[in-house]
């Protein structure tokens, strides 16, 4: 009735990325530990006894700073592919490359006026 000729491979990998969590899943729990005492309970931290308790409150500058910091890491991975074509691009994708850096300056310059680069 209906034809579907030429996707037998991405049915196969369908159903191999289906399995594979599928797999992983069940065989983490054939291998897991049955044991519940409270040396299980107990959080783990580089093999040393916790200290104080897991829910401490962070100043919100150091989410600032990572936030900042992932921002414009993303940001300036966009230019590798402008730089790898850069000769095949011409004049038109050079002054927009030049726009994206120049909002890119701009956001940091915001940035740095609003203390977000302070550690501190």
């Amino acid at each position: 009735m209906f034809s579907l000729s030429g996707y037998e491979y991405f049915l196969g990998f369908l159903i191999i990325c289906s399995l594979v969590p599928v797999l992983a899943l069940g065989g983490s729990r054939l291998v897991q530990s049955r044991g519940l005492g409270p040396e299980r309970r107990t959080t783990y931290e580089s093999g040393m006894e916790p200290i104080g308790g897991a829910w401490i409150q962070f100043n919100i500058r150091y989410y600032m700073f990572a936030l900042v910091f992932v921002i414009f890491d993303v940001e300036t991975v966009f230019l590798y592919p402008w730089a790898v074509a850069f000769n095949q691009l011409g004049l038109l994708a050079f002054i927009e490359a030049l726009v994206f850096i120049a909002i890119l300056v701009v956001g940091l310059v915001y940035a740095w006026r609003k203390g977000a680069l302070e550690w501190s």
